[in-house]
Protein backbone atom coordinates (compact mmCIF):
# COMPACT_ATOMS: atom_id res chain seq x y z
CA UNK A 1 0.00 0.00 0.00
CA UNK A 2 2.72 2.05 0.91
CA UNK A 3 4.39 1.83 -2.58
CA UNK A 4 0.76 2.63 -4.01
CA UNK A 5 0.86 5.74 -2.06
CA UNK A 6 4.38 7.05 -2.91
CA UNK A 7 3.40 6.61 -6.78
CA UNK A 8 0.25 8.05 -7.32
CA UNK A 9 1.76 11.23 -5.17
CA UNK A 10 4.82 11.33 -7.29
CA UNK A 11 2.85 11.72 -10.91
CA UNK A 12 0.60 13.95 -9.20
CA UNK A 13 3.68 16.73 -7.94
CA UNK A 14 4.92 15.40 -11.66
CA UNK A 15 1.99 16.99 -12.93
CA UNK A 16 1.70 19.49 -10.90
CA UNK A 17 5.63 20.75 -11.74
CA UNK A 18 4.48 20.31 -15.34
CA UNK A 19 1.34 22.42 -15.51
CA UNK A 20 3.06 25.18 -13.52
CA UNK A 21 5.90 25.51 -16.15
CA UNK A 22 3.61 25.26 -18.78
CA UNK A 23 1.95 28.26 -17.51
CA UNK A 24 5.33 30.23 -16.58
CA UNK A 25 6.25 29.54 -20.05
CA UNK A 26 3.40 30.65 -21.40
CA UNK A 27 4.05 34.37 -19.70
CA UNK A 28 1.51 33.34 -17.03
CA UNK A 29 1.54 33.43 -12.90
CA UNK A 30 2.64 30.31 -12.02
CA UNK A 31 0.51 31.02 -8.35
CA UNK A 32 -2.47 32.10 -10.04
CA UNK A 33 -2.72 28.28 -12.26
CA UNK A 34 -4.58 26.35 -10.50
CA UNK A 35 -2.85 22.27 -11.07
CA UNK A 36 -5.23 20.17 -9.18
CA UNK A 37 -9.10 19.81 -8.50
CA UNK A 38 -8.97 19.25 -4.24
CA UNK A 39 -11.53 18.18 -1.89
CA UNK A 40 -10.58 21.22 0.55
CA UNK A 41 -9.86 23.87 -1.62
CA UNK A 42 -12.64 25.90 -1.51
CA UNK A 43 -12.09 25.81 2.46
CA UNK A 44 -9.13 28.82 2.40
CA UNK A 45 -10.02 32.13 2.22
CA UNK A 46 -9.05 33.27 -1.41
CA UNK A 47 -6.36 35.50 0.51
CA UNK A 48 -4.46 32.38 1.31
CA UNK A 49 -2.97 31.79 -2.54
CA UNK A 50 -1.18 35.01 -1.98
CA UNK A 51 0.13 34.30 1.55
CA UNK A 52 1.55 30.98 0.11
CA UNK A 53 2.87 32.59 -2.85
CA UNK A 54 1.20 29.14 -4.62
CA UNK A 55 -1.90 28.23 -5.96
CA UNK A 56 -4.57 26.78 -3.25
CA UNK A 57 -5.01 23.91 -6.24
CA UNK A 58 -1.62 22.64 -4.67
CA UNK A 59 -4.19 21.34 -1.86
CA UNK A 60 -4.34 17.48 -2.31
CA UNK A 61 -6.76 17.16 1.46
CA UNK A 62 -10.29 17.29 2.91
CA UNK A 63 -10.05 20.50 4.75
CA UNK A 64 -7.76 23.46 5.84
CA UNK A 65 -5.69 22.40 9.08
CA UNK A 66 -4.52 26.08 9.46
CA UNK A 67 -7.67 27.28 10.61
CA UNK A 68 -7.83 24.48 12.83
CA UNK A 69 -4.80 25.06 14.80
CA UNK A 70 -5.02 28.60 15.82
CA UNK A 71 -1.10 29.55 15.22
CA UNK A 72 0.37 32.06 16.91
CA UNK A 73 3.80 34.02 16.12
CA UNK A 74 7.21 32.39 17.78
CA UNK A 75 5.31 28.39 17.50
CA UNK A 76 7.18 25.81 16.07
CA UNK A 77 5.01 23.69 13.66
CA UNK A 78 4.73 20.41 11.90
CA UNK A 79 2.94 19.32 8.81
CA UNK A 80 2.74 15.53 8.46
CA UNK A 81 2.47 14.54 4.43
CA UNK A 82 3.01 18.39 3.16
CA UNK A 83 2.60 17.45 -0.41
CA UNK A 84 3.61 20.51 -2.61
CA UNK A 85 3.92 22.55 0.86
CA UNK A 86 0.71 24.78 0.96
CA UNK A 87 -0.20 24.14 4.12
CA UNK A 88 3.46 24.71 5.65
CA UNK A 89 4.45 27.75 3.46
CA UNK A 90 1.04 29.56 5.03
CA UNK A 91 2.10 28.55 8.47
CA UNK A 92 4.99 29.82 8.22
CA UNK A 93 3.88 33.40 7.62
CA UNK A 94 1.64 32.82 10.78
CA UNK A 95 3.86 32.37 12.90
CA UNK A 96 6.48 34.36 11.48
CA UNK A 97 8.15 36.54 13.42
CA UNK A 98 10.39 34.12 15.39
CA UNK A 99 8.41 31.12 14.20
CA UNK A 100 9.33 28.33 11.98
CA UNK A 101 7.06 25.38 10.24
CA UNK A 102 8.35 22.19 8.87
CA UNK A 103 6.95 19.29 6.34
CA UNK A 104 7.73 15.81 6.21
CA UNK A 105 7.09 14.38 3.10
CA UNK A 106 8.35 10.63 2.08
CA UNK A 107 7.84 11.48 -1.84
CA UNK A 108 10.71 13.25 -3.57
CA UNK A 109 8.82 14.63 -6.52
CA UNK A 110 6.58 16.41 -3.77
CA UNK A 111 10.10 17.25 -1.76
CA UNK A 112 11.23 19.03 -4.95
CA UNK A 113 8.16 20.81 -5.76
CA UNK A 114 7.91 22.13 -2.09
CA UNK A 115 11.20 23.49 -2.41
CA UNK A 116 10.20 25.39 -5.62
CA UNK A 117 7.34 26.57 -3.73
CA UNK A 118 9.09 27.96 -0.79
CA UNK A 119 11.31 29.68 -3.48
CA UNK A 120 8.63 30.86 -4.89
CA UNK A 121 7.00 32.36 -1.85
CA UNK A 122 10.25 33.87 -0.34
CA UNK A 123 10.15 32.47 2.85
CA UNK A 124 13.12 31.48 5.18
CA UNK A 125 11.33 29.90 8.26
CA UNK A 126 10.49 26.77 6.86
CA UNK A 127 12.24 23.57 6.10
CA UNK A 128 10.99 20.46 3.93
CA UNK A 129 12.25 16.98 5.43
CA UNK A 130 12.51 13.20 3.59
CA UNK A 131 10.64 11.04 6.19
CA UNK A 132 7.58 9.49 6.79
CA UNK A 133 5.08 10.14 8.84
CA UNK A 134 5.68 6.74 11.00
CA UNK A 135 9.20 7.71 11.88
CA UNK A 136 9.46 11.56 11.79
CA UNK A 137 12.84 12.68 11.25
CA UNK A 138 13.01 15.38 15.02
CA UNK A 139 13.49 15.27 17.96
CA UNK A 140 11.08 14.98 20.86
CA UNK A 141 9.14 17.69 22.06
CA UNK A 142 10.42 20.03 19.29
CA UNK A 143 7.18 21.37 17.81
CA UNK A 144 3.90 23.11 19.44
CA UNK A 145 1.74 22.30 16.55
CA UNK A 146 1.19 19.11 14.68
CA UNK A 147 -0.65 19.55 11.66
CA UNK A 148 -1.73 16.92 8.60
CA UNK A 149 -4.43 17.47 5.80
CA UNK A 150 -5.76 14.12 5.03
CA UNK A 151 -3.02 12.00 4.97
CA UNK A 152 -2.74 10.08 8.00
CA UNK A 153 -6.00 7.85 6.31
CA UNK A 154 -2.88 6.53 4.37
CA UNK A 155 -0.96 4.98 7.18
CA UNK A 156 -0.76 1.58 7.13
CA UNK A 157 0.00 1.86 11.16
CA UNK A 158 -2.31 5.09 12.06
CA UNK A 159 -1.44 4.60 15.73
CA UNK A 160 2.07 4.57 15.15
CA UNK A 161 1.45 7.97 13.63
CA UNK A 162 -0.36 9.00 16.31
CA UNK A 163 2.37 8.26 18.52
CA UNK A 164 4.64 9.87 16.60
CA UNK A 165 2.61 13.59 16.53
CA UNK A 166 2.88 12.81 20.28
CA UNK A 167 6.40 12.43 20.49
CA UNK A 168 7.46 15.14 18.71
CA UNK A 169 5.07 18.01 20.27
CA UNK A 170 6.22 19.75 23.72
CA UNK A 171 4.01 19.58 26.56
CA UNK A 172 0.37 21.82 26.22
CA UNK A 173 1.06 21.02 22.09
CA UNK A 174 -1.54 21.00 20.05
CA UNK A 175 -2.71 18.37 17.19
CA UNK A 176 -4.49 19.87 14.46
CA UNK A 177 -5.67 17.41 11.46
CA UNK A 178 -8.46 17.56 8.57
CA UNK A 179 -8.69 13.87 7.44
CA UNK A 180 -11.18 10.84 5.84
CA UNK A 181 -12.68 8.74 7.66
CA UNK A 182 -15.22 5.61 7.43
CA UNK A 183 -18.97 6.79 8.14
CA UNK A 184 -20.60 3.58 7.16
CA UNK A 185 -18.51 0.34 6.49
CA UNK A 186 -16.33 -0.22 3.22
CA UNK A 187 -16.70 -3.61 1.67
CA UNK A 188 -13.41 -6.15 1.75
CA UNK A 189 -12.80 -5.53 -2.04
CA UNK A 190 -12.51 -1.76 -1.82
CA UNK A 191 -10.29 -2.28 1.30
CA UNK A 192 -8.34 -4.31 0.17
CA UNK A 193 -7.25 -2.10 -2.85
CA UNK A 194 -4.05 -0.62 -3.57
CA UNK A 195 -5.35 2.02 -5.96
CA UNK A 196 -8.36 2.81 -3.10
CA UNK A 197 -5.84 2.98 -0.53
CA UNK A 198 -3.78 5.77 -2.37
CA UNK A 199 -7.21 7.56 -3.16
CA UNK A 200 -8.11 8.02 0.71
CA UNK A 201 -10.58 5.78 0.28
CA UNK A 202 -9.65 2.11 1.58
CA UNK A 203 -7.46 3.50 4.85
CA UNK A 204 -10.08 5.40 6.36
CA UNK A 205 -11.16 4.02 9.75
CA UNK A 206 -14.50 4.99 11.71
CA UNK A 207 -14.39 8.21 14.25
CA UNK A 208 -14.50 5.93 17.29
CA UNK A 209 -11.82 3.94 16.05
CA UNK A 210 -10.12 7.43 15.13
CA UNK A 211 -11.06 8.24 18.93
CA UNK A 212 -8.71 5.35 20.77
CA UNK A 213 -6.22 5.55 18.91
CA UNK A 214 -5.39 9.52 19.38
CA UNK A 215 -6.31 8.76 23.58
CA UNK A 216 -3.76 5.70 23.49
CA UNK A 217 -1.24 7.71 21.96
CA UNK A 218 -1.52 10.34 25.18
CA UNK A 219 -3.56 13.11 24.01
CA UNK A 220 -6.28 14.92 25.86
CA UNK A 221 -9.16 17.12 25.25
CA UNK A 222 -9.74 15.39 21.98
CA UNK A 223 -12.75 16.14 19.39
CA UNK A 224 -13.69 14.74 15.93
CA UNK A 225 -16.20 16.43 14.19
CA UNK A 226 -17.65 15.40 10.91
CA UNK A 227 -17.41 18.37 8.21
CA UNK A 228 -18.92 16.65 4.93
CA UNK A 229 -20.67 13.49 4.37
CA UNK A 230 -19.47 12.23 0.34
CA UNK A 231 -21.84 10.90 -1.55
CA UNK A 232 -20.98 7.15 -3.54
CA UNK A 233 -20.54 9.31 -6.52
CA UNK A 234 -18.45 11.87 -5.17
CA UNK A 235 -15.72 9.00 -3.76
CA UNK A 236 -16.39 6.77 -6.66
CA UNK A 237 -17.81 4.02 -4.73
CA UNK A 238 -20.66 2.02 -6.17
CA UNK A 239 -23.66 1.68 -4.23
CA UNK A 240 -24.01 -0.24 -1.30
CA UNK A 241 -20.30 0.11 -0.97
CA UNK A 242 -20.29 2.30 2.16
CA UNK A 243 -19.51 5.91 3.06
CA UNK A 244 -16.89 8.28 3.66
CA UNK A 245 -16.51 11.87 5.33
CA UNK A 246 -13.87 14.31 6.29
CA UNK A 247 -13.45 15.44 9.69
CA UNK A 248 -11.66 17.98 11.85
CA UNK A 249 -9.68 15.87 14.99
CA UNK A 250 -8.30 18.11 17.89
CA UNK A 251 -6.45 17.07 20.68
CA UNK A 252 -3.50 18.12 23.34
CA UNK A 253 -0.50 16.97 24.45
CA UNK A 254 -0.84 17.00 28.49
Amino acid sequence: MTDAVRDRYAKIAIQMTESARDCCDCGGDKAAEPVAGPMGENLYPASAAQDAGMSLGYSLGCGNPTALADLHAGETVLDLGSGAGLDVLLSARRVAPGGYAYGVDMTDEMLRLANENKAQAGLENVTFLKGTIEAVPLPEASVDVVISNCVINLALDKRKVLREAFRVLRSGGRLAVSDMVEVEPLPVSVKSSADAWAGCIAGTIPVDVYENAIRQAGFENISIEITHTYSRAEMGLPEGSGKLASATVRARKP
